[in-house]
């Protein structure tokens, strides 16, 4: 895991980045900026268990894409879920915070996975050990605001003027970054790629 001092503000943003992309780097820069991070940690994650591996970049390849991508001092790019064989965000969260007691943590995620959050494993436990920051992407705000987890946690959001302040706040806390989108994704890289 990257170095991080006591009492830092760090964002947790993970994905298979398969491959990384601008839309990925703005979900970033957004969290940074909007929540006065210290650093953000861009976890590229060995395999996602909710998509189709068999297109997937191996992991030191999507790493290296990655850091030619980032362009801020403060995004630390991470593989260290292969080292801990985490699979799982439950699994990736309990360990870090099991580790960094004095560190304000905030989970980092685009509205697209929002939509499908409550596939995650134990994904209600998500909510209750890390307040969570969604960031607007393309054709996604209609169904993340009406998922499941934004239904069941929907007392628990917090303004969007107020979202500086969730790394402060106790779980479950969540916040919803409405701004400038970019439409670009990893599908839609992968089938350019293909052709």
């Amino acid at each position: 895991m990257p170095h991080c001092e006591s009492g830092n503000r760090i964002g947790l943003f993970g994905g298979s980045f398969n491959p990384p992309h601008e839309g990925h780097l703005l979900v970033a820069k957004i969290a940074l900026r909007r929540l006065k991070l210290d650093e953000l940690w861009w976890m590229v994650t060995p395999g996602n268990l909710l998509k189709d591996r068999s297109g997937l970049l191996p992991l030191h390849e999507r790493m290296r894409l990655s850091a030619e991508l980032v362009d801020d001092p403060r995004i630390k790019i991470t593989g260290f879920e292969k080292k801990i064989k985490s699979y799982t965000s439950i699994t990736t969260l309990s360990y870090i915070l099991a580790r960094h007691r004095n560190i304000r943590f905030v989970w980092v995620m685009g509205a697209d996975s929002l939509a499908t959050f409550h596939q995650w494993q134990e994904w209600k436990k998500i909510v209750a050990m890390i307040p969570i920051v969604i960031i607007d992407r393309p054709s996604a705000s209609m169904s993340a605001l009406s998922s499941p987890m934004a239904e069941t946690f929907r007392k628990f959001r917090v303004k969007e003027y107020d979202v500086g302040a969730l790394p402060y706040k106790k779980p479950p806390a969540w916040g919803y970054i409405h701004g400038r989108r970019s439409y670009a994704s990893s599908t839609g890289l992968r089938q350019k790629n293909a052709k």
